[in-house]
């Protein structure tokens, strides 16, 4: 209860708090070139207590311990062997920017399977590749699964994702990538949210940082840096002095929705203009109450099932019309909707309709 009433009062302050406030320039743009480059491997996982692949429904399972036993020196050709503490996985993980030979980085184990747990298991060595092809990294080490699953005779119960778990620094990178940032003349700031107010603003705050035109907006969603005109001593010093500049960003109006939680979300810019609404429920209902009628003991005749079905229209009196005056705020949007007094996938509806009649100004988006 307490944390649902924090909720209902971060939500009612928000409208006081609806000046933008400034942004780091790093949190608003990806750099050119600074990027991770996802890995994934082919492994195995021992030591599961029973809870790994049926080998007759995973093959593939069996025929890479067999190619793992014989690489360690032990014939298992012909042998029948089926252990239930193996599972086959996938291994991924994302290869950070500027990752060095040696450094540690965590990765992700999944089944591919039909195992039930991966709990206590211990991922064996796995090379993990790139889109190119190439070997970057190599996992190896015990897996903490985010779940747990019981079994009984008659039930079983199973909570989280048991099939599924992580290797905190689990690989170690053994290839850096090809990237020479350092000989960098020009280097591009991409918006994550493209937008051509943005883009000027950044612009303006790094030329007013290094008094002179240094970077200039391509489009909504890049600005280019000219690295020599920054007199640094490297690129890595010219993102290392603009990335905790200050920027007031400027977004596009939206209105979000998801259609299956109801959850609606409005943006500080929403507008809506003086509406008229009218919005109720019709519920058809059909209910099936067959009559079964049959002949008394030891007389003649069969017994007959006679169907009978009561139908019904019931219109709810839904809010009438209503009139949503138009919003110069945030607030005032909001209250207006919730003076129309409905639940909050009703309004999902109301607002598409707003929407088709031309009176809220945003941009509407479903999820």
């Amino acid at each position: 209860m307490k944390a649902l009433i924090a909720l209902l009062m971060f939500f009612a302050l928000l409208p006081l708090c609806a000046t933008a406030q400034p942004v780091r320039i790093k949190d608003l743009v990806e750099f050119d070139g600074v990027r991770g480059n996802d890995l994934v491997g082919y492994g195995l996982v021992v030591g599961l207590n029973g809870t790994g692949d049926g080998l007759r429904n995973a093959p593939f399972t069996e025929e890479m311990l067999s190619n793992i036993l014989e690489r360690l020196g032990v014939n298992v050709t012909g042998e029948q062997f089926r252990p239930k503490n193996v599972a086959a996985v996938l291994v991924t993980a994302s290869l950070p920017p500027f990752a060095r030979a040696g450094s540690p980085m965590d990765v992700t184990v999944s089944a591919i399977g039909d195992a039930n747990s991966l709990l206590g298991g211990t991922l064996i060595m796995t090379p993990l590749n790139a889109a190119d092809g190439n070997i970057y990294a190599v996992a190896q080490g015990t897996i903490i699964a985010g779940g747990a699953a019981a079994t009984g005779d008659a039930a079983s119960v199973i909570q989280g994702v048991p099939t599924a778990g992580v290797i905190p620094s689990g690989a170690t990178i053994e290839r850096e990538v090809d990237f020479d940032f350092g000989g960098m003349n020009t280097l591009r700031l991409a918006l994550r949210t493209p937008d051509f107010t943005t883009a000027g603003r950044i612009e303006q705050a790094i030329n007013q940082n290094f008094t002179r035109p240094v970077a200039v907006m391509l489009d909504a969603g890049t600005v280019e840096l000219n690295i020599p005109a920054t007199n640094m001593p490297s690129p890595a010093h010219a993102l290392g002095r603009i990335e905790n500049i200050l920027v007031e960003p400027q977004r596009r109006a939206r209105v979000v929705v998801d259609q299956r939680s109801g959850t609606i979300v409005m943006g500080e810019d929403v507008r809506i203009s003086r509406v008229a609404v009218s919005q109720g429920n019709l519920t058809l209902r059909i209910q099936e109450e067959p009559l079964v009628a049959q002949p008394n003991p030891f007389a003649p005749g069969e017994t007959v099932v006679v169907p009978r079905t009561e139908t019904a229209i019931i219109e709810e009196p839904g809010i009438g019309l209503a009139e949503v005056r138009g919003g110069t705020s945030l607030s005032e949007v909001v209250a207006g909707l919730n003076a129309l007094g409905v639940a909050p996938r009703d309004m999902i509806d109301i607002l598409k309709s707003i929407k088709a009649s031309g009176a809220l100004h945003a941009e509407f988006v479903v999820r």
